[in-house]
This record gives C-alpha cells, sequence and structure tokens, in this order.
C-alpha cells in the first residue's frame, strides 16, 4: 500500500534511473516495495524514469594501457589502447552484447551445417567503410586470412591460433562468406568477437590494408598519436545503432592519479580503470558513477616452462601454494574479483568446472615440494608495472611478503608501463599480466594455452590437454564437454606454468551526466569497450 512518501521515493528512484545508477531490475523491485504496481513502476521506467539516447556532443574518456609502440595491425593488438581504439572505428564479424549474448555485428546472420564443419556468415548489406566503400566478402576474406598461413605468406598474428582449424574461406555470392573447418567447432560465431579479428579493407591482391586505419566501426578517425590521444567523429552509415555522440576523444592516462584527477575536474567522461583503494571515496562524489562488473577478465602471473627454475612442475606447483589469494582480493582488489584457482576458465564462462578443488595457501607444503625440487631457498624475480590493473606493484610486493614463508625470495621489478606488453610479456620468465574476458574457454584457450599459440605466456605443453581442446571444440554433447573442460582445467591448475590470483572485476567510472543502458557487457571494461557508441549524454 502506498504511503506518504511514496511520491518522493518514486521521484528519486526516477532521478537515480536517469543518472544511470539503477538498473531496470532494482528500479521495478524498489518501486513495487514502496506499493507501486509492476504495471505502473513499468509505465515510470519508459517514460519519466528511463531517459533515451540523445545524439550530440563530445565525449572524452581516459584510458590505462596504452603505448606508443602500437599500431594499426590487428594481428599486434595488446594493449587497452589498441582494443579500445578498435572498438570505435572498426568492426567485427559478431560481439558481444550488454547482457552477455551474442549479436550481429558485420555479420548479419550465421548458420551451421550439422557437424559444425561449415559456417555461412551473411553479411549487413549496411555496413561501409569510412571511405564510401561497401564491406564485401573479399573484405571480410582478407580479414580473416591476415591471420592465417595462406598463399605463400607467413602470418605473424597473435591470432594465428584462433583460426589454426580454418581450411578454406570462400565467397558466396557478393553477400556472404563460407568458413570451412578441419574439424567441427560450436564456438566459431564467438570467437569471431576477438578483438584482432576487426574487419578491415581488402587490397586489390587480397592482402588487407590496416595500415590506412580505415574501417567500418561507428566512429571514424580524425587525427591521433599512438600513446598520446585519438580524435574521431561519427560515421554516419554505420550499420548499428548507437554512436551518439558528435566526436570522441581518447585520451592515454597510464598514470592512475591522472586519470582519476582527469575524471575529478571534468576533463573528461569517463575513465577505463580506477584505484581500488579510492573507489569508496568516489563514490561519495555524487557527480561520479562507479561501475563495479563482474567478469572472466583475469590477473594471470606466467612463468615460462621451458626456462629453469620453472621447467620443474613442483617449483610451479611451489610458487602457486606460496599465494594467498583472499589476502590479495583482500588487500588489493578490495573486494572486487572473483578468487581464482590456476585454469584459466571462470564462474562468468560456460562449463564452469566447480568439481576441481580450490587450491589454498599452503606454504609448509610449498616448501616440502621445493626441497623435493632441489630448489631451496629459491629466489627469482617478478616483472610488473602500474598500468597492467589497479595495484598490480602493491600485488607483487604483498605477494613477495607471502612468499616468504615457504622461503622464497621474490624480487619484485617495477617494469616502464611504456612498452610493458612489447618488451616485457612474453619475453621475460615471470611477469604480472592482465588478460580481458573472453566468452568461452575455449577461446581463452585456443589464444593462450594451445601448445603452438603466439600468447602462450607460460610455454606450457601438455599433450593431453591439447587433445582435449580440439576435441571439446567439436563436441556438441553439453555435459561430455563440460566434463573435458573439468579435465583441461586440472592439468592447468597442477601441470599449468601460470598462477592466476583472481579473476579481477571491471571495475571503472563514468560522469553522472552520462548515461547507458540496463546492462553493461563483461568482456571489457567501458561496456566491453563499447561504451562510447552505447552511452549518450543526458538532456
Amino acid at each position: 500500500m502506498p504511503n506518504k512518501k511514496t511520491p518522493q521515493l518514486i521521484d528519486r528512484l526516477a532521478e537515480e534511473a536517469r543518472l544511470g545508477r539503477i538498473s531496470r531490475r532494482d528500479f521495478m523491485s524498489y518501486s513495487v516495495a514502496a506499493g507501486v504496481t509492476a504495471a505502473t513502476a513499468t509505465g515510470l521506467w519508459t517514460g519519466s524514469a528511463k531517459a533515451q539516447p540523445k545524439s550530440g556532443g563530445t565525449f572524452r574518456f581516459g584510458i590505462h594501457d596504452g603505448n606508443t609502440s602500437d599500431t594499426h595491425d590487428p594481428g599486434t593488438y595488446a594493449t587497452r589502447q589498441t582494443i579500445y581504439l578498435a572498438h570505435q572505428y572498426r568492426s567485427f564479424m559478431t560481439l558481444i552484447e550488454p547482457d552477455g549474448s551474442l549479436g550481429p555485428d558485420v555479420a548479419s546472420e550465421w548458420s551451421a551445417n550439422a557437424d559444425a564443419t561449415e559456417w555461412t556468415f551473411k553479411i549487413n548489406q549496411r555496413a561501409t567503410f569510412h571511405n564510401g566503400n561497401k564491406v564485401t566478402p573479399a573484405d571480410i576474406i582478407a580479414s580473416m586470412n591476415h591471420h592465417r598461413d595462406v598463399g605463400g605468406r607467413k602470418t605473424t598474428s597473435a591470432a594465428k591460433a584462433l583460426l589454426s582449424s580454418v581450411t578454406e574461406i570462400a565467397a558466396m555470392g557478393d553477400d556472404a562468406v563460407v568458413v570451412t573447418l578441419s574439424g567441427g567447432n560450436a564456438d566459431l560465431p564467438w570467437l569471431m568477437t576477438d578483438y584482432h579479428l576487426a574487419i578491415c579493407p581488402a587490397n586489390a591482391d587480397g592482402t588487407l590494408d590496416w595500415q590506412s586505419g580505415v574501417g567500418c566501426g561507428p566512429y571514424k578517425i580524425e587525427n591521433g598519436e599512438w600513446g598520446v590521444r585519438w580524435s574521431l567523429s561519427r560515421h554516419d552509415d554505420w550499420h548499428l545503432e548507437g554512436a551518439y555522440f558528435d566526436t570522441i576523444e581518447m585520451l592515454v592516462l597510464n598514470d592512475p592519479n591522472a586519470r582519476q584527477t582527469a575524471l575529478v575536474t571534468g576533463d573528461v567522461d569517463a575513465v577505463s580503470l580506477i584505484e581500488l583503494k579510492t573507489m569508496a571515496l568516489l563514490q561519495r562524489d555524487p557527480r561520479i558513477v562507479i561501475e563495479n562488473v563482474p567478469s572472466a577478465g583475469a590477473i594471470t602471473m606466467p612463468m615460462h616452462c621451458d626456462t629453469a627454475p620453472f621447467d620443474n612442475a613442483d617449483v610451479r606447483n611451489a610458487l602457486k601454494l606460496a599465494c594467498n589469494r583472499e589476502e590479495l582480493i583482500e588487500k588489493i582488489a578490495f573486494g572486487a574479483a572473483t578468487i581464482g584457482n590456476d585454469f584459466h576458465h571462470s564462474p562468468a564462462q560456460p562449463y564452469w568446472p566447480d568439481s576441481v578443488p580450490q587450491r589454498a595457501y599452503d606454504p609448509d607444503e610449498a616448501k616440502a615440494l621445493l626441497k623435493k625440487a632441489g630448489a631451496e631457498g629459491l629466489t627469482i624475480s617478478l616483472s610488473t608495472a602500474d598500468s597492467v590493473f589497479s595495484g598490480a606493484v602493491d600485488a607483487a610486493v604483498l605477494y613477495a611478503e607471502q612468499a616468504k614463508a615457504a622461503g622464497i625470495t621474490i624480487n619484485v621489478v617495477r617494469e616502464p608501463n611504456d612498452g610493458y606488453y612489447s618488451d616485457v610479456w612474453l619475453k621475460k620468465p615471470f611477469t604480472m599480466v592482465s588478460w580481458g574476458a573472453r566468452p568461452t574457454p575455449d577461446v581463452m584457450y585456443t589464444l593462450a594455452y594451445k601448445d603452438d599459440a603466439a600468447w602462450n605466456e607460460s610455454r606450457w605443453q601438455n599433450e593431453r590437454f591439447n587433445e582435449l581442446l580440439v576435441q571439446a571444440k567439436a563436441e556438441l554433447d553439453q555435459s561430455r564437454r563440460a566434463e573435458m573442460y573439468a579435465e583441461m582445467a586440472t592439468l592447468a591448475r597442477d601441470d599449468g606454468g601460470t598462477l592466476i590470483p583472481f579473476f579481477n572485476n571491471f571495475v571503472y567510472a563514468r560522469s553522472a551526466k552520462v548515461q547507458r543502458g540496463d546492462n553493461l557487457a563483461a568482456s571489457w571494461e567501458l561496456d566491453g569497450a563499447r561504451g562510447p557508441s552505447r552511452w549518450w549524454f543526458a538532456g
């Protein structure tokens, strides 16, 4: 039954909704609890409460993790700068919707044969490059072949492993392509969301024109400088809804203090990452909205399994046992994380193997394993940088303190932010890395754990794991597929070279004047890196 305070409460809820601080679900729940009928609450949400998208304005956002050495080559994308920029000026075959489902992008629809060895993708006939040319099958083929060894050309793309089972990509008329595989892959449409597989124009010889920066995304590049800033304007012929801002400005702000200061002073309208230790303070500012999104993004500590002392599984497991994950989550992530278990498969992904026992902090067992390996009193170095994630250096220092109880000395090496992913990651034998979320375990394992993957960051080789990866990819029986992923998780946990302390929430912030939809994609920060094309300014 409504009471005298109901109108004021509804007004407050409506204002929170207009500012994007409350979801539709919570608005409905609180309204009904206040005595408003569900039908009336629905009307309030769609009418006065939830603002509708409006066009106009310049959206400025500050990002972490951008290098001066980055390029437009999608095969080399690694930093947040390349990923965020790619999602503004380039498009992909498919995309992750805000609710986590798979949606269309350049491909308007897709279908497979009975055993998922052949997929047909129809091209959206409205898809147009910024130079005015329509997207054709030739462009799709060149965009995919850029990541494959084909036509006598050897690719250097990090995404080569993702397309290793592709035997042919061919045009079907002028509005579709057919992808043929050596074995079934039920996840191929999901794989097409990978940020490396951006659609670019084809050159006359079938190679890819990635150098020009021409894309078919929601915004087109006006000017920019790697590691500094980018200016883009709306692509009026974009084939999807959104792109409400007239122009967008992306600023590389690797320093966390500079990033948050820019948000507080209003120099930017959103930032891709905030320092978790200041989250509570920022939440008190009514001008700022904090987004805290659970995800499959992970913090990893890969050890090169072909390099001593990490070439010994007992040493690797000792280092895993010497990590107090709960303490790291409490003191570094401030609770904004899910505990890891040393296999790269998050509860936010399908086929989550909850049967695998959680590894606990056990310095005594770690000591015993080191003694068995003849590595007592182990001393190693761990490389990290401030730009890896909020609190990365502090996390490494805390881990080093935890490991002392096992007789392990870890020297924390604070590397430069600029060039970290080009000069440190994959090169130094023990590093700290921030991974974005991938939609399925197959995509994650194929990209970073497959024996020949360019991004096999731990250089781990396990024959049984790779057999299961191929089998699970083609398995259409969901129960059997789940069993395979559980076995793969156990192999990675007990033999693999990657310590995974936690899966980090995506914690970022925006001005209260920036509006958004009901959900936020958990594939990357900033609404799956698509905030600039999905959000809008309040009227």
